[in-house]
This record gives structure tokens, sequence and C-alpha cells, in this order.
């Protein structure tokens, strides 16, 4: 008997280790595809969306939501079935003993689920609350690493301490409120299961009394009552982790249901070499005026452009359009014939290269920095690096090409960093464009004249359009066309605009007057 005993022992054992793996595995892949399935998302969405999302509403997103949903698989829902079919045999076996009574002990696992129901309503309130606080936080957090160098510069740091301890008493508060209701909520469990008790003994008794029932009935009757309410409390239990699941569950599903940027129905996945063309473009970033108001220009295929305006007239908006960062609200702008809105994003991007002024740098090596992860070969990585005279100093890094970089590059020079940018623009070798976005305007003038020499090459042969602040960058230019607010006012070769006395001759004497006041 006892080793009978000891085997079920050890079979009740196995088993539970058997169904905690299995849901700890199902569990685990489940959001292992789930959020690779958000991080994809994000990846096809347009930079309008990250305008208008928080980073740590994003962490938070992934992490803590993703994590939530995983404790209904790995222990509610398993647990939540188990509980159903535990209450539903003990209900057929509470009404073959004694239906009257039984009908008492389901009348209050019905009080005990509406008052559950009630409570975790108002808790599912409360956990999207606490969500939202804790991408806030999360947000606070990130931003305050990412200024801490602007934050101690401008002894800043107390009121940024204060700052967070708002946003911290927040969160705080929030978890205070889910944790108030949750106190609420197993005691009232509790305490209805004893009352349930306290009515079986007191009716229960009656019926011993009066011969309808045995006292060893009762009794037995008390003990699978009890098993009733276990589950029923249980139930109750998995319905407040259900409710904060579902409340993440809701956060990443409105998500997923965004529409991707790139799934736009574009009807054109082959772009032909032609003219680029901004026909009457009017542009504004939502809820703002107008930053590109009626633009029309033309740019010949090989024609190098510039194009010059004061801080806001609209110039990297201009580029952001051209790329499909933002689409335009009326006008068109064509490339080859095609109006772009009918061009695939992700073939426009691979035909255009863009060197922006501030160039993100990736943590890793320096030519995973150049080839973005693409299938390049190392040859090609270190042609691409020596044509725009990145080569020199990558290889006084310890290890060279293999020299592994800081997060966003913060162990080189801002000029360093620029002319890797180069670099991996010349390496994906844009056949049609090649759009500089103020690309030298944060350098010494030794870099810039290194950076100058390798525009040359990286121009020749293709359509260019060079946005910069300063103006010797692009004296040399074709065409020169300058923006104010939002408009074309001017076009014309560099002599032609000063000639005009026009607003280019004002920004050029504005940023040479020394030069030009000199004997």
């Amino acid at each position: 008997m006892a080793l009978l005993w000891f085997l079920v022992l050890v079979v009740n054992g196995l088993a539970r280790y058997a169904q905690l793996q299995l849901t700890n595995v199902i569990g685990q892949r489940l959001m292992f595809n789930l959020r690779n399935a958000i991080f994809a998302h994000w990846q096809r969405m347009g930079v309008a969306f990250f305008d208008r999302t928080a980073v740590g509403e994003l962490v938070s997103l992934i992490s803590n939501d993703v994590d939530a949903i995983n404790q209904v698989f790995t222990g509610g829902l398993i647990l939540g079935v188990g509980n159903v079919v535990s209450a539903v045999f003990i209900i057929v076996f509470l009404l073959l003993i004694n239906w009257s009574l039984a009908l008492l002990v389901l009348g209050m696992a019905v009080v005990m689920l509406v008052a559950a129901t009630l409570i975790t309503r108002q808790m599912r309130q409360a956990q999207r609350w606490t969500r939202s606080r804790l991408g806030s936080i999360n947000g606070f957090i990130q931003e305050a690493v990412s200024g801490v160098t602007t934050i101690q510069l401008f002894n800043a740091d107390r009121r940024i301490r204060d700052d967070f301890d708002v946003v911290n008493q927040e969160y705080s508060r929030a978890n205070l409120h889910s944790a108030t209701l949750f106190s609420i909520f197993l005691p009232l469990m509790n305490w209805l299961g004893a009352a349930t008790a306290g009515l079986l003994l007191w009716f229960g008794g009656g019926h011993v009394i009066h011969h309808l029932l045995t006292l060893g009935t009762l009794v037995l009757f008390i003990q699978f009552a009890e098993r009733l309410t276990t589950p029923v409390r249980d139930l109750a239990d998995k319905l407040a982790i259900f409710q904060t699941a579902v409340a993440s569950a809701e956060r990443i599903f409105a998500l997923l249901d965004r529409a991707a940027t790139d799934a736009d129905g574009a009807t054109t996945s082959v772009i032909q070499p032609g003219v680029l063309s901004f026909d009457h473009v009017w542009f504004a970033y939502q809820g703002e005026d107008w930053v590109l108001r009626d633009v029309s220009f033309e740019v010949a295929p090989g024609e190098k452009v510039a194009i010059v305006g004061a801080t806001g007239a609209g110039k990297s908006s201009l580029i952001s359009v051209l790329i499909r960062f933002y689409d335009i609200q009326k006008g068109t702008i064509r490339l080859g014939g095609e109006d772009i809105r009918a061009l695939d994003r992700r073939e426009i991007r691979r035909r255009i290269g863009v060197v922006f002024q501030d160039p993100f740098i990736f943590t890793g090596t320096v030519g995973h920095n150049i080839s973005l992860g693409e299938s390049m070969t190392s040859d090609r990585v270190e042609q691409a690096a020596a044509a725009v005279y990145a080569d020199s100093f990558i290889r006084r890094l310890r290890g060279g090409y293999d020299y592994v970089l800081h997060e966003r590059g913060s162990d080189i020079s801002t000029g360093q960093k620029q002319l890797l940018s180069f670099a991996r623009a010349f390496a994906f070798e844009p056949d049609i464009l090649l759009v500089l976005d103020e690309a030298t305007a944060s350098v010494d003038p030794e870099t810039e004249r290194i950076i100058q020499a390798s525009l040359l090459k990286l121009v020749a042969g293709r359509t260019s359009i060079i946005i910069a602040h300063r103006l010797s960058t692009i004296e040399h230019a074709d065409r020169i066309i300058v923006l104010h607010k939002g408009q074309v006012v001017e076009t014309g070769t560099h002599s032609e605009l000063l000639a005009r006395q026009g607003v280019y001759s004002r920004l050029y004497e504005l940023q040479y007057k020394d030069r030009l006041a000199a004997p």
C-alpha cells in the first residue's frame, strides 16, 4: 500500500512537472512570436508614428505588456480550465447528494462570480492607467539618460529630479489604486467562501435534525462545497490576471491594427531614370501650418541642384516628402514621370542616398555601420570608406573596420560620424539620386575640406540635391533654388542670384560679411 502511495506521488509530481513545462514552453513561444510581430510592425510604420509616440511607451509595450499576456498562458489559462472542469464535477456530485443545498452553494458561487466581475472590471481600468503611467516613466528615464550631458552642463539635475518625482508619483498612485482593488478582492472572496460554509451549517444542520440528512453526509457535503468555492475563488483570481492581460492586449493590438506605411497600395516597384519634379506641392505636419507652399521645380538627370534658405524655410521637409517619410497633402512629386505615391517606398529609398546632418551611428563594428547588415563584401565596404576619405581614420581605430563603436558613436568625433555616413551612402550606390541634407554643417574646416573633395566623387553622374547652411558648399551647383517660408522665391546660378540682390544675396552677405568687408 505504501509503495502504491509512493508511486501515485511520483506520477503526480511528473504530471505536474510536464504540465508546467508545457505551459511555459507554449507561453514563451507565443511571446517570442508576439514580440517579433510587434518589432516587425514598428519597422513598417512611418516616421510620423514615431513623432507622435514616446519611446518609453514603445519599450513598455514590447516588454511589460507582453509579459502580462504571458502570465495568462503560463498560469491563468491552463489552471483556469482545470478549475472549470473541477467545478463542473463537484456541482454534479453535490446535486446528486442534496439538490436543495446544492442550489444554495450554486447561488453563493454566482454571487462570488458577480462580485469578482464587478471588481475586475475596475481592475481592468486601473491596469490601463498603470500601463500608461509605466510607459511615461520609461520614456522619462530614456530621455533623462540620453540628455544627461545637457542636464549636468546646465545644473538642471534638481529640476529633472523634481520632474521625475511627479512622474514617479503618478505611477505609484496608479499602482496603489490597483493594489487597493486587489486588497478588496481577495478578502471579499474569502468572506463569501466562509459565508457559504456558515449557511450550509445552518440549513444543513436543520436537515440533520429533521433526519433529512445524516451528519456524515453533511460533513462530506461541506467538504465538497469548500472544494467548489476554492476553484471559484481561483477563477476570480484568474479573472484579475486576465483583466491585466486584456488591458495590455488592447494596447498591443491597437498598435498592430494600425496600417503600416509600406502597405500603402503602391502600384509600381520599378523606378525609371528621369526628371524629378515638384508640381505645386503643399505639405504640413499633422495639426500644424503649411511648411511647403505651392513648391514647383524640376531637376534634370545628372543635374546638381542646391536648396538654400533660412532656418525653418522648409528645406528638411522637402527632403522628408521626397523620400516619403511623409506624404504631401496637395500637388504631385514625380520621379521618372511617375507619381511617387504610386512607387514602392522601399525602392525609392534604395535608389536615393541620404546623408543627414546628424547621422545615426549604431552600436556595432565600423564595417556594420557602413553596410547596415547588407550582404556586402569587405572590399566593397573598404572601397566606399576610401572613396570618401574615411579609411585613414578607421584604420587608426583599434581593430580598424572591426572596431566596435559605442552607443550613438560616442567614441568618435562629429566629423568622423559624417565621414561614416558618407561611406554608408557611397556603399549603397544610389543610382538615381543622392540627397545631402546639410551634411557638412557640423564639422571643422579641415574635415569639411576632406568631405568637399569626396562630394565630387559622390555626385558624379548622379542627379544631386544638396541642402547646406554653408553657401560655399553649393557655389558651383548647376542651379540654386531659394526657399523662404516654404515657398520658392528665387532660382538661378550663384552669380545670377547675387546679381539680383534678393534673398540669396542677403543670406550670402550675412554669412560672409566679414570677408566682404575686408579691403
